[in-house]
């Protein structure tokens, strides 16, 4: 019975872990884009970000991931026997720890004022969960039944789809910056 609650309470915690990467990023993209900002202005936002980007970081994203972590070992543990499936999921979630380790070096490179990426890259960077969030919710939800071919392709083609929508938002808002403003 109680398999349940831990089950709950790992998905809880995933969810949670998510939803900080997801912020994570965005705050380092305005953290890029307030560098180009005046210097008063600068000043303000980035002390703002840095505030806001430790408490994401320590105060939800890393606990998160953390409790996202002890939970799944506790449900494996529960596993009378571990299906391929399940492999390939701890395969996929040792690849999202990786990506979470780089949004941690990535945020001591901003608050020390290294500037490694445009914001562009960063956008792009901040899809990267949502990849590893297909791949391992279809992957659970599918098991045996999700051939690894069209597994493949069709995650290929998500990643494709991605990226090109990146890279369209970008035309965009530099068409965007390029408009003159009227005022009224």
């Amino acid at each position: 019975m109680y398999f349940l609650y831990i089950k709950a309470l790992h998905i809880i915690f995933i969810v949670t872990w998510f939803s900080g990467m997801f912020y994570l990023v965005r705050l380092f993209i305005y953290h890029r884009e307030a560098q180009d900002k005046p210097e008063q202005e600068r000043y303000v936002l980035q002390s703002q970000f840095d505030l806001m980007m430790k408490r994401l970081l320590w105060g939800i994203t890393f606990p998160s991931a953390l409790l996202t972590l002890i939970f799944g070992i506790w449900l494996l543990m529960l596993y009378p026997s571990i299906p391929v499936w399940l492999h390939i999921k701890v395969g996929l979630v040792v690849l999202l720890f990786a990506y979470h380790y780089s949004l941690h070096i990535i945020c001591k490179q901003l608050l020390s004022r290294k500037f490694l990426y445009t914001s562009t890259q960063l956008r792009l960077w901040n899809e990267v969960p949502t990849i590893f969030l297909v791949a391992i919710v279809m992957l659970v939800v599918v098991k045996q039944n999700m051939s690894l071919v069209y597994g493949v392709v069709g995650l290929m083609a998500f990643v494709i789809l991605l990226m090109s929508a990146v890279k369209v938002y970008k035309v965009i808002r530099e068409k965007k910056s390029q408009t003159p403003t009227e005022n009224h």
